[in-house]
């Protein structure tokens, strides 16, 4: 099983569609970050390397994630840029082929960006604790709270919320906008 595919399987990601609730924020001390996320999901990371390229789409956004030469997956999502905890909803295709659908993809919607990154990646209950040094960019902590089947949003920014302060994650640290905003230089 390839890191991409264990990370789902540990995420309870079973199905390729849900919702989530997200934050990202700027990591200001990495162990610091390292020590709590070890702390809050008890378990170690996975560790998995990531290459993002960015379509051009008319609304949400369509990335190809591409884990290695025959492992990647197509995910396109929606959610609105804040600084705030907020909702994302996605689809997910698992592919075998990421070098022969980036090519399609480009020619088809042409390429808006490429994301490389190193992601550690914990799990506390149904929320991803995502550590990434991003290419160019620095270090970040993500979380995504993955809601079950009729789990309302307000609950899973509660948890967010709860997550952000034993993590120490101030508001002041949140980052309203992707990382391919930021290296475009698009950032909000």
């Amino acid at each position: 099983m390839s890191p991409g595919r264990s990370c789902r399987a540990i995420g309870s990601l079973n199905d390729m569609t849900g919702r989530n609730i997200e934050i990202k924020a700027y990591s200001r001390n990495s162990e610091t970050a390292r020590a709590d996320a070890e702390r809050l999901s008890g378990a170690g990371p996975v560790v998995i390397i990531q290459e993002d390229t960015f379509f051009n789409c008319r609304s949400g956004r369509l990335k190809l994630r591409k884990f290695s030469d025959n492992d990647g997956e197509l995910i396109f999502y929606k959610r609105i840029d804040s600084a705030e905890p907020s909702e994302s909803s996605y689809v997910i295709s698992e592919t075998a082929s990421p070098g022969k659908l980036k090519a399609v993809l480009a020619e088809a919607l042409g390429i808006a960006g490429i994301v490389k990154k190193v992601r550690t990646l914990y799990v506390c209950d149904q929320t991803r604790i995502h550590l990434d040094e991003v290419e160019g960019l620095g270090r970040f902590i993500e979380l995504e709270v993955v809601l079950a089947e009729g789990q309302s949003e307000a609950e899973g920014r509660q948890i967010a919320n709860t997550l952000m302060k034993e993590m120490g994650i101030s508001k002041s640290d949140l980052i309203d906008c992707a990382y391919i905003d930021m290296l475009n230089g698009k950032a909000g």
